[in-house]
């Protein structure tokens, strides 16, 4: 297949779980409509971005995968024939919880999960105290529609993650996420810290060849003291922006991406090609000094 049409859906949540999901299903149905063939949804969907807070009922929130949100989503997609890329929290035994993505194929079948390697701990994102890092490894899923990389949120800021799900076979790459601003902030800081956040992850489309697809909320949250900034965005396989979500609005959006640009793009700007990976060993060091 040498071209697909991505579905991203941007929307905003609230504290109901049931409620988030019905309206992600509603979202995706909308996706398909327009003709969407894979669609992404965004960071813990089903609920509030609740690591803002260290609180053990919060936990209650988590379920198993699969299990109820991927029994809700599978027929979904085998009704509308759509891929589906379902970010959940998972429960995966007592008191041991992931932040997991859910592949799902347009025929309603679980491909499998992805569970998040990069957990952050900062100010009103407090994930350590609710994920363990992921120990999958990095994955690709077989769809209907492509090799589907998954990676989510913090793991967009290390090329290394990127670079080996690429190097796995990935046709796209997609980044379930949630990112805000502090409403507190000046507007400079909001769009150096946003800016950062985009180039990032278009610098990995770049480096790969590979169209990136990154998927977050928007709204207010925290009590208003975090607006979630949206700016969902799709690249091609050089990273030129296809589509740009607003900072504000709920969108669903359908982009096509054409795959025959990575054979292209990786011929005539071959960077895969030309890693010298002889001399990449000290990158498994935590720093490069004596100790």
């Amino acid at each position: 297949m040498s071209k697909v049409k991505i579905g991203t859906v941007q929307m905003s949540c609230v504290a109901d779980k049931q409620e988030n999901l019905n309206k992600a299903i509603e979202k995706i149905k909308e996706a398909a409509a327009k003709g969407a063939q894979i669609v992404c949804l965004q960071e813990l969907f089903t609920s509030l971005y609740f690591c803002d807070v260290e609180d053990y009922d919060n936990f209650d929130l988590a379920e198993p995968i699969p299990g109820p949100s991927t029994d809700a989503l599978s027929p979904v997609a085998k009704e509308l024939g759509v891929v589906i890329i379902a970010s959940l929290f998972e429960k995966r035994a007592q008191g041991l919880y992931h932040n997991t993505t859910a592949v799902i194929d347009a025929d309603g079948t679980y491909l499998g999960k992805y569970r998040k390697m990069h957990i952050p701990d900062d100010p009103a994102f407090y994930e350590k105290f609710y994920f363990t890092p992921g120990d999958l490894g990095y994955k690709i899923f077989p769809t209907k529609f492509g090799k589907v990389g998954v990676l989510i949120c913090w793991d967009q800021w290390y090329p290394e993650a990127s670079r080996i799900t690429a190097l796995m076979g990935a046709d796209i790459m997609f980044y379930p996420t949630a990112i805000g601003w502090d409403t507190t902030q000046d507007e400079e800081t909001n769009q150096d810290q946003y800016n950062a956040w985009q180039t990032i992850q278009r610098s990995h489309s770049v480096a790969n060849g590979l169209p990136v697809v990154s998927v977050n909320r928007v709204g207010f949250e925290q009590d208003g003291a975090m607006k979630f900034w949206g700016g969902s965005f799709v690249t091609n396989a050089q990273g030129k922006l296809l589509y740009l979500g607003s900072h504000d609005q709920e969108e669903v959006a359908v982009t096509e991406v054409d795959l025959t640009q990575t054979d292209y793009m990786r011929k005539h700007w071959p960077f895969l090609r030309d890693r010298r990976i002889e001399t990449y060993s000290p990158i498994t060091k935590r720093f490069i000094d004596e100790d």
